[in-house]
């Protein structure tokens, strides 16, 4: 069974920092047709601080990185994705404490509590135009494909595929949650800019573990 190494992997969580920074303006420019227009101005900064802490920590664990992302984003930036990322992270690190080998049953783990950090604190659904729309399909894939026997790898993939079309999904979807809400058939036709950070994220993410897989 393939697995990577929670030790030393700091580098993922800047590696997906950078992706966030990257895509700052766009980001901002999606959310802005339907939003407040300052999801990726957010998210940049809080991804961004985060990462200068965790140059400086390259031997921290990947769960480590999580915890440290995670916390900067609950307590550092504003918006309403800082409090649903920040949960993410914190869970998906509180799956990785004390583990040396990251298997697909702990990746799966992983990515089920944060999803269930996400649902405590929010009552949408995969469907309301949120970053559920991409989450949601991308951890049913990848353990769909786990569960058919296909490999680490192959499962990562389908896994970004999934999220990718889930973001995509949302073109067709009224915004039932949020700001955006009030706009109801206008939301129609516009990405949400959730669901398009998400899909970033589990990108990058899945990219990283695929290149350390032994």
């Amino acid at each position: 069974m393939q697995t990577f190494k929670n030790a030393a992997s700091a580098s993922i969580v800047i590696s997906i920092a950078d992706r966030i920074i990257e895509n700052r303006a766009y980001l901002s420019e999606i959310d802005g047709k339907i939003g407040d227009g300052d999801h990726g101005v957010n998210m940049a900064k809080g991804f961004g601080m985060a990462a200068e802490r965790l140059k400086g920590q390259q031997d921290a664990t990947l769960g480590e990185a999580f915890e440290l992302l995670g916390s900067v984003l609950m307590n550092e930036i504003g918006g309403s994705m800082g409090p649903l990322y920040g949960v993410m992270f914190t869970e998906f690190a509180e799956q990785l404490a004390g583990r040396e080998d990251i298997d697909p049953p702990i990746f799966s783990a992983m990515l089920h509590g944060g999803l269930e950090g996400i649902q405590s604190i929010g009552s949408a659904k995969v469907g309301d135009k949120t970053l559920l729309d991409a989450l949601v399909p991308a951890i049913d894939a990848f353990d769909a494909a786990i569960g058919a026997g296909e490999p680490f790898d192959s499962a990562l993939g389908k896994l970004v595929v999934a999220a990718e079309n889930g973001r995509d999904s949302t073109l067709n979807l009224v915004a039932k949650i949020g700001r955006s809400a009030r706009l109801g058939d206008r939301s129609l036709g516009v990405l949400d800019a959730g669901a398009t950070s998400c899909a970033i994220i589990l990108k990058q993410l899945c990219q990283s573990v695929q290149e350390r897989l032994l």
